[in-house]
C-alpha cells in the first residue's frame, strides 16, 4: 500500500474494495474520472479529496495498473448486471405506470415535464 508522510496506508482495501484511506472513495471512483481523461486537479475536486490523497491514489493505480484495472473491469461488470437486474425486473412496474392516465389537473406539470425531457434527450 501507498503510505502517507506519518507511515499511514493511503490507499486501504475495505469491503468497498480498494479505498482512499480516510474516505468512502474507491479507487474505482477515481477510474471513473481517470479513464474519461479527467486531469488529475479536476478528480481531486470533483470527489473533494486533497492533492496528497489523488496523488496517493494515482500513484497506487500506476503502480498496480494490472490489479487495479481488473477489479475495475470487475466492479463495472456487477454494475452492469446490477442495472440489467432492476431494469427488467422494474420493467412491468414502468410500463404499467406509462399506461396510467394522467388525473384531472395534472396535465399542465405533465406537459411542462415533457418539454425538460425533450430538452435534456436533445442535448444528447
Amino acid at each position: 500500500m501507498t503510505l502517507t508522510p506519518n507511515g499511514q496506508s493511503a490507499i486501504i482495501r475495505t469491503e468497498r474494495g480498494l479505498t482512499i484511506a480516510e474516505t468512502r472513495i474507491t479507487l474505482y471512483d477515481v477510474m471513473d474520472y481517470f479513464t474519461a481523461g479527467y486531469p488529475a486537479k479536476l478528480i481531486r475536486e470533483k470527489l473533494c479529496v486533497t492533492d496528497a490523497q489523488i496523488d496517493a491514489a494515482l500513484s497506487y493505480i500506476e503502480a498496480h495498473r494490472s490489479e487495479v484495472e481488473a477489479e475495475y473491469q470487475h466492479v463495472l461488470q456487477l454494475a452492469e448486471n446490477n442495472r440489467r437486474y432492476w431494469e427488467e425486473r422494474n420493467r412491468e412496474h414502468f410500463a404499467h405506470l406509462a399506461a396510467t392516465p394522467s388525473k384531472p389537473g395534472q396535465e399542465a406539470i405533465r406537459a411542462k415535464l415533457q418539454t425538460w425531457k425533450d430538452r435534456l434527450e436533445s442535448k444528447a
